[in-house]
């Protein structure tokens, strides 16, 4: 509909309502089963948020504040749609989606992540996507293995 035929306000307006998509990654959506469980959460959590904006009256106010919660809803439904929930890693002898990693770097800090979904990937928090460059270098490796991540490199020290 256009804008002429609303009660908008402006063009602007309308416009700050129209966000584009997030973007869908191209990998598989492969999730563990946190990282299932947390973009259910998100999901209930856009629906909320998106409930809460429908209730405000003054239709500008209410379209800027559901504007968001929409899109995350869009995203979050086509996530939980692709996910294809991963069993833990069956060992603990190569590096596996679900494993958690100990590496030490040529400049000797040691790192420890665990490799996850995109979704859930937080590296502050100690866990990276299965689709890092990082992660896809030692994806099938063994503790003792040496692979080179940007002309550094690593030691697989520990697979959990």
């Amino acid at each position: 509909m256009a804008v002429a035929f609303t009660k908008e306000e402006s063009f602007e307006t309308a416009s700050e309502t129209l966000l584009p998509d997030r973007p869908i990654s191209p990998h598989p959506n492969l999730v563990t089963e946190a990282g299932l469980k947390a973009l259910e959460l998100q999901f209930q959590q856009a629906r909320a948020a998106y409930d809460a904006a429908s209730t405000i009256e003054d239709v500008n106010e209410r379209r800027r504040q559901a504007a968001n919660p929409l899109r995350d809803l869009r995203y979050l439904s086509a996530r939980l749609r692709t996910a294809q929930l991963m069993p833990d890693p069956a060992s603990a002898e190569v590096v596996a989606f679900g494993s958690t990693v100990t590496f030490s770097r040529d400049d000797g800090r040691m790192q420890t992540y665990r490799l996850v979904g995109e979704d859930e990937a937080d590296p502050k928090a100690g866990s990276i996507s299965y689709v890092s460059p990082v992660a896809r270098l030692i994806m099938g490796k063994a503790a003792g293995d040496v692979v080179e991540a940007g002309g550094r490199e690593l030691e697989i020290i520990a697979i959990s």
